[in-house]
């Protein structure tokens, strides 16, 4: 018989009741707060954020917007990213701009989005200056900007970000304001890869195909809707399914079946 999930949790940590304790929750607090189940860990956070804690809004906001113990509700979930974005939390202000260019919550607005990815960004997060960097590479919600969206992927990549490396490894193969290099473009490729990115995945295993290594590139390929969003499940699997390869084409097909419809 399998043991049941947190049944050998530690207890719930005492409840904060006061602006004054939350200067006094050690790190092992939050530790354990984790470990238990996620209806008592909410209930925690949520006694938290409500005394003002910047982390705990923005962490209350994350499981609201996911569903972790709470009943999901992408309102709410903003109301505390915002909490926590007006106390300058780098993940808050990160999450609030999430929230506004995704529709999460509140309506689609990339002028806002941008306002609070370019606070978020000034705190040196790498999530904020990708985000950034997208809005910028795209020119929705700002003036499009390759320069200073190529700088800003560079700064996430440096902090380690995989995201990140999968943009530039595009502008390293595009030759877009950089000179054409493909190694480097397939080091890019790689570095995002490995670091989980279903965009790194997918254009390393192209590139790793391109030199005829097809049995690595299909192993890539593989791990690609494991953390794909439908959109690009959609994108990879039509573009795989015109391949002359069978293998290929099949993992398209099955790319395609895991994607919602359009």
């Amino acid at each position: 018989m399998s043991t049941p999930a947190f049944a050998h949790s530690p207890p719930l940590p005492t409840l904060p009741s006061s602006a004054e304790e939350l200067n006094h929750i050690l790190p092992t607090t939050w530790e354990a707060v984790m470990l238990v189940p996620p209806q008592d860990a909410a209930r925690w956070m949520l006694a938290t954020a409500r005394l003002g804690h910047a982390g705990a809004q923005a962490v209350l906001g994350q499981w609201l917007l996911d569903g972790r113990g709470l009943e999901r509700d992408p309102v709410q979930a903003l109301h505390w990213f915002l909490h926590a974005a007006q106390q300058n939390h780098p993940m808050g202000m990160n999450m609030a701009g999430r929230c506004h260019e995704q529709g999460w919550g509140t309506a689609v607005d990339a002028d806002k989005a941008a306002h609070w990815y370019r606070k978020a960004a000034a705190t040196s997060l790498p999530e904020a200056r990708y985000n950034l960097a997208n809005l910028l590479a795209s020119g929705q919600g700002v003036t499009q900007d390759h320069a200073q969206a190529l700088a800003l992927y560079r700064q996430a990549a440096e902090q380690g970000y995989a995201k990140a490396f999968a943009k530039l490894g595009r502008y390293h193969e595009d030759g877009l304001l950089v000179e054409k290099d493909l190694a480097m473009a397939f080091l890019c490729y790689q570095r995002g890869a490995e670091g989980g990115d279903f965009r790194g995945q997918f254009c390393y295993a192209g590139m790793l195909a391109a030199q005829g290594r097809e049995a690595e590139a299909l192993e890539w390929l593989a791990k690609v809707p494991e953390t794909a969003t439908p959109r690009y499940l959609r994108q990879a699997g039509e573009a795989l399914s015109q391949s002359p390869l069978p293998a290929f084409r099949a993992m398209g097909l099955q790319m395609l079946s895991r994607a919602t419809p359009a």
